[in-house]
């Protein structure tokens, strides 16, 4: 028989355990809960209608950047992260609400191929995190000082590129992956990756240019399994307006995100700008989820030539106009993607929130 002080020790220190636990339960809903409401509160503190960022590769570029390579923009989390830095801000004073982390084309394999460590390259996607959350805490520390300043304290979202952008072959517009692709197999590619950007604690995460149902599936699933705690956006691009690039009808994809109540938002990036108002309005009869679209500037990447052919290209002034028409159509959240710069994002929220 155990001693009776031994019993109650034992007992005492089963409660404190208990309470223990039952204190983190709560501290992990309080956490889920303001992080579930961190996007809805944004585009109401924006007026219905959230900016997103532009072109970060474009403007590395404009800035003498040489990103001619597999890594794309990541390659400067290696060599000029400083640069990085400094084009978060210029997209922060341009009216920008989220800044997507340099992370999009940023994977452990691709910088394995660099000859880096597996530590080296997870903490290169860490540092992706870290300078759009420094941009934005110092630039929101100065424009706090600002007297009846317009803007709005920024999110930072985790870009998380499609498998295809790792290939580096064009295959984030085409969904072929090849016969031999699993779900397995795209959640054990996007699992790490996933980890490391959410342990580097930024406000969102966003699975961009999905060309596929199998992949939307691979990263709803993995959301799951991996219990995250902050909200998503999935994104998929388009060739023709009308479908994803698979060819898949986009309600069958959409109806996978549906279920999922840790993916918040869903939408279309790196698309033709003439694309995005039919596109809104395909999407709204298949969700109720807010609609996000940030497209290119109407130019076509060939992905194996690994250069942009001339198309119908939209300037500043249209991206302000068609801005509009998309917001009223239904979109939440806007912005651009390749070949958009900040003075395309000071256009969309000129016009979106009325900033000079």
């Amino acid at each position: 028989m155990r001693p009776k002080e031994s019993y109650l020790g034992s007992r005492e220190s089963e409660r404190d355990r208990k309470t223990e636990s039952d204190r983190n339960m709560g501290l992990r809903k309080a956490t889920e809960s303001a992080t579930e409401t961190l996007l809805e509160d944004l585009i109401e503190r924006a007026g219905g209608c959230a900016v997103i960022d532009g072109g970060l590769a474009t403007q590395l570029e404009k800035h003498g950047a040489d990103i001619n390579d597999p890594l794309y923009s990541a390659l400067c989390l290696i060599k000029n992260p400083e640069l990085v830095q400094r084009v978060h801000f210029e997209y922060l004073e341009a009216g920008a609400d989220i800044l997507l982390t340099s992370s999009y084309q940023a994977t452990i394999p691709g910088f394995l191929s660099k000859g880096l460590s597996i530590e080296e390259a997870e903490m290169l996607l860490h540092k992706s995190v870290v300078l759009a959350l420094e941009a934005r805490d110092k630039f929101w520390a100065v424009t706090q000082k600002i007297p009846d300043h317009n803007y709005n304290r920024a999110l930072v979202a985790a870009s998380i590129g499609s498998y295809g952008a790792y290939l580096a072959d064009g295959s984030e517009y085409s969904g072929c992956y090849g016969p031999d692709m699993t779900l397995d197999k795209l959640k054990d590619f996007h699992r790490r990756r996933l980890q490391v950007l959410v342990e580097a604690g930024p406000d969102l995460l966003a699975f961009e240019t999905i060309p596929n149902k199998l992949e939307a599936q691979a990263c709803v699933e993995l959301l799951d399994e991996e219990k995250v705690q902050i909200s998503s956006w999935i994104c998929f691009s388009s060739v023709d307006g009308e479908h994803a690039p698979s060819g898949e009808n986009f309600k069958e994809c959409l109806d996978i995100i549906n279920n999922s109540d840790k993916v918040k938002a869903v939408g279309i990036n790196c698309a033709p700008p003439q694309f995005m108002e039919s596109l809104i309005c395909k999407f709204k009869e298949f969700t109720e989820k807010p609609i996000v679209v940030y497209p290119n500037s109407g130019e076509t990447w060939d992905g194996r030539a690994k250069r942009w052919l001339p198309s119908e290209c939209f300037d500043d002034d249209k991206f302000e106009l068609f801005a509009t028409r998309w917001h009223d159509s239904g979109a939440k959240l806007i912005g651009g993607c390749c070949r958009t710069t900040p003075f395309t994002i000071r256009a969309i929220s000129k016009v979106l929130k009325g900033k000079s």
